[in-house]
Formats: C-alpha cells, structure tokens, sequence
C-alpha cells in the first residue's frame, strides 16, 4: 500500500528550495490485514474525503475569508500530488455572509445534501455557536473552528467542537496578567463586542485581574455588531481617565476603534487580541503611525517581519503562495491562518488512514501531539487532549513599532480562566 507523507510541508521544503514539495517520496508501508481494513462515514470512500465549511466570502467579515482561499490552494497542491493516503480532499466552502440564519441552512446543506464527513476551519463565534448543538446531535465534527470564543474548549457538552485560535480566556487573562505585572496602578477602558466572544473576554479579563478589577476597570462599554460605528464608546473610554485601553473589539470594528483613538489624540497603552494584528487588513487601513505602540500575542509568524526573511518556514510559505496564490497578498497575516488550518487539517486527515470514521477524526484532532506545522513561532507547538481542546499552550508579546511587529520576552504560559 502506497501513502502520501505531507508531514515535511515546512522546513524540509524550504531546505528543498521548493516551497510546497507535496510530491514528498511515497513510502511502502507493511502493515497488517487487520489495520489495513478500511472504515468509512458518509463523505469518505476510497478515492475522496469531502469535509465542508462555512465562511464570511460577503458581509462584514469577507475580508477574512482569505484564510479558506489560502487552505483551498493548499489542498488543491496537495491533490495535485496523489491527495492524503492516495486521497483527494473535496473541500466543499459555503458562503454564510457572516449571518446565524444563513450558516444554519448553509450547514444543513453541508450535512444532509452534501454529506460531508466532517466540517474544518468554519470561520466566526456567532456563526458557529448557530450550528453547533445540531452538529453535535448529529456526532460530526465542528473541527478547527476559526473563533477566540472559550465556548469552543467544552467537551463534556460540546465533544465534537473545536478551535484553532487562542482563546478569549487564554488572552485576556495574559493581557490582565501583563497589566498587573508592569502597571499595577494603571486605569483600564474596555471595548468589547456584545455578544458571547465579547463578553467571555470581558469575564476572563475581570476574573484574572481578581480584586483589583472593580478599581482597576474604570469604564467597560460594548457595542452591536450591527452598529455603524463605536465613535460614541470611544469618545466615553478617552474621557474616562484611563491610561490603559483594552481593545477587544473584533471584525471591522478593530481598525475603527484604533483608528478613532488617534483621531481623539488619546494615546493610552493599547491592547488588541490577535485577531487584530494583520499590517496588511487591520493596521495599514487605520494609518501604521496610528498603531504604533499596540501590545498584542501571537502564535504565527509574520511573513511581514524583515528579520523572518531567511526563515525556512517563511520562504517556504512564501513560495507557496507565489506558486499558488500570486494575486494574493502573502504578507498579509490572516494568509498565514489560512495556510496553518490547511495544513493541521490535512495532518487530522491523514492520521485517520483508512479508519474514515467521524469518530476517528474527532479523536485524532483531539489527540495532536506537537504536528510538524510550518509557520508557528518559536516556541509555540500545537498539542491537545480529550480533556482539554485548546491548542495552544503558550504564546509571544508583540509590538508595533509603526512598522512592524516586533517579538519581546519569552514565550509566556497561556491559562484558561474558565476552567478554574
């Protein structure tokens, strides 16, 4: 039997000087009749494995779906190259228009005309929490979820969902720590979305700052999603005093917050979570001498950053997308995101080897054990348990220098609050 090793997409194709060597040497692999028996759910057979998605490709968050376009040209390489286990990967990506109702019937057609085995890389909280309970009733798996909401780290409730961000929990509750470390005595204005991303940042952001949260916060505001603009919670947060802005906004909602505390001249010392940090979508629209300064986290590397020029996971993705992306931007980093869920899918998949079951899938992607995935930053890994989803366990401080991010301190230990 003859399989496609994919695990060498990073360093090993940049030292190749071939980006996306996916025609990787196949080996001959002797195993027994027993293993060898294929198993297979709706949506797997012995030459495809179809799996879905929903994404933003309209509405508020279109800019994001980038990262789908990035993970269909990387499977499309890889198929190009024999697939995963002599496999093609059918990836079947719906537009929901960032709209509940419309990933509920998106989703259905995913599930019961599509028949789809399983769903990766789904992008938004709202969205997904929509589909979530009728997935699990079902047992397919939500794998991969492109959302920073807590929610997604709940596998008593919620077995067959999972996230490939860090979470609300995990990075407010660093912020907060960071916060305490270096400005003990600093007074905090919170923007957060209303809804359950929001408000899970808000809770963790409180809870880490412990007793000193009610002294410490003096002025939280949130705002719709559907809100034209938050010119009004950021002219109240400038005036409240503080010297400190936890920005937790998300959506176009990031650069319009950011770009308004210029416009009002209040320069506090500004967080944003990380689905904020793209130069190219987020600090290159608000002005980058506007963002100079912000404190964020990050877990990929900026493809942006001169100093990563020589880096063999860089050049590597770099290649990439100039072989398959060339009217894309590949410096912009939601690419990145694009790139990573490609490829960690990909590992879950081919890991199941002919064990095509929703059960099987669940339990491998809930059983990564630090996967060979180019474009992690030093220090950070990809690891998770049965127990516990998140797949993150650490993260860098980055800064903007009005140019670029740049990486400070070690890589800091993330905890998630919720589960205290």
């Amino acid at each position: 039997m003859v399989a496609l090793s994919h695990r060498a997409l990073g360093a090993r194709k940049a030292r190749m000087r071939v980006a996306l060597a996916l025609a990787a040497t196949a080996v001959l692999l002797a195993v027994s009749p027993a293993l060898a028996q294929k198993k297979y759910d709706p949506g797997a057979s012995d030459t495809e494995i179809k799996i879905g998605q929903t994404m933003p490709y309209s509405g508020p968050a279109s800019g994001f779906s980038i990262s789908a376009r990035v993970a269909a040209a990387y499977y499309k390489a890889l198929n190009d190259h024999g697939g995963i286990n002599g496999r093609k990967i059918a990836m079947i990506s719906l537009d929901d228009g960032y709209s509940p109702p419309k990933t509920v019937e998106q989703t259905r057609r995913l599930v019961e005309q599509d028949e789809v085995l399983a769903l990766f890389g789904s992008l938004g909280t709202p969205t997904n929490v929509a589909v979530r309970k009728y997935l699990n009733q079902r047992k397919i798996p939500q794998l991969l979820v492109a959302s920073s909401s807590s929610q997604w780290n709940n596998p008593q409730e919620y077995p067959y969902s999972t996230s490939l961000f860090l979470s609300a929990d995990q990075e407010a509750a660093t912020f907060a720590r960071y916060i305490l470390a270096t400005k003990p005595d600093g007074k905090i204005a919170m923007l957060y979305q209303n809804d359950d991303y929001g408000k899970d940042y808000l809770k963790a952001f409180q809870g880490a700052l412990g007793p000193r949260a009610d002294s410490m916060i003096v002025k939280a505001l949130s705002y719709l999603p559907t809100e034209p603009t938050v010119d009004q919670q950021m002219v109240a947060l400038k005036f409240s005093g503080a010297d400190i802005f936890m920005n937790a906004a998300s959506g176009k909602f990031g650069p319009m917050s950011i770009r308004k505390a210029s416009e009002l001249q209040w320069k506090p010392l500004q967080f944003v979570g990380s689905s904020n940090t793209s130069v190219k979508s987020v600090l290159e629209p608000v002005g980058l001498d506007n963002a100079k300064g912000i404190v964020s986290l990050a877990v990929y590397k900026d493809p942006a950053d001169p100093q990563t020029v020589n880096d063999e996971d860089v050049q590597a993705f770099l290649q990439f997308m100039k072989q398959n992306l060339p009217n894309e931007d590949a410096k912009d980093l939601s690419t990145v995101s694009g790139y990573v869920s490609g490829q960690l899918t990909a590992h879950i998949l081919e890991r199941c080897g002919n064990d095509l079951t929703r059960d099987n899938v669940l339990k491998r992607a809930t059983n990564l054990r630090s996967p060979p995935i180019g474009m992690l930053r030093e220090g950070i890994s990809i690891s998770t348990s049965p127990d516990n989803y998140l797949p993150f366990s650490s993260a860098r401080f980055i800064r903007f220098d009005g140019t670029r991010w740049i990486t400070f301190g070690e890589p800091v230990a993330m905890k998630d609050e919720a589960s205290r």
